[in-house]
């Protein structure tokens, strides 16, 4: 019985494994050939994507449990909170109001498919924008933020807390994968 579990276990893990390649951001998209304010936020946020894929490849229940201390925030609660944040993002760049969906009763890999798939659309709704002027923040309280405040808030939250998850996993033994490249976006050989 035991055996059978672990087989099924190993078949279930590989499959996970083969299907987050069809995730975005598994490497950084090709560069666009032309610098503007929109493919600038857009590129920053592929780089988000592509921390946030591999800080969050491979964790398993024990990193997703971790936390530093009893006041701190466990590597799934931060994975949660990258989530909204990805919402804020994603909401500026569809020019709508903040709709944030509740993911504390999502698992891991949603809100983990989730986030990357709200990166990806902003990306790309971004990178065809040659002025970001009319993309803002609205929270629906009635007051606008520019979209320099989704590169200083949430853009730049999120990609501090990858490599707060990126520590924390080190430290609870499962560190992340060493063979990639922040710098070209992609998995050295």
């Amino acid at each position: 019985m035991k055996h059978i579990f672990l087989f099924i276990a190993l078949i279930l893990g590989s499959t996970m494994q083969s299907q987050d390649k069809t995730l975005p951001y598994y490497e950084i998209p090709e560069a666009p050939k032309k610098y503007t304010a929109g493919t600038m936020a857009s590129r920053q946020i592929d780089g988000l994507g592509f921390r946030f894929y591999w800080a969050t490849e491979g964790l398993n229940v024990d990193d997703l449990a971790y936390k530093p201390n009893d006041k701190a925030r466990s590597t799934k609660e931060t994975i949660q909170h990258i989530f909204n944040l990805s919402q804020v993002i994603l909401s500026a760049a569809l020019q709508k109001p903040v709709n944030k969906t509740d993911a504390s009763n999502m698992s891991a890999q949603d809100i983990r498919k989730n986030v990357l798939f709200n990166l990806k659309q902003a990306s790309d709704i971004l990178r065809k924008a040659d002025d970001l002027s009319d993309f803002s923040i609205d929270f629906g309280d009635g007051k606008t933020y520019p979209f320099w405040n989704a590169i200083n808030g949430p853009i730049a939250d999120a990609i501090w807390h990858c490599g707060q998850i990126a520590s924390y996993r080190r430290t609870s033994g499962n560190p992340i994968n060493s063979n990639i490249n922040q710098f070209t976006g992609a998995l050295r050989n």
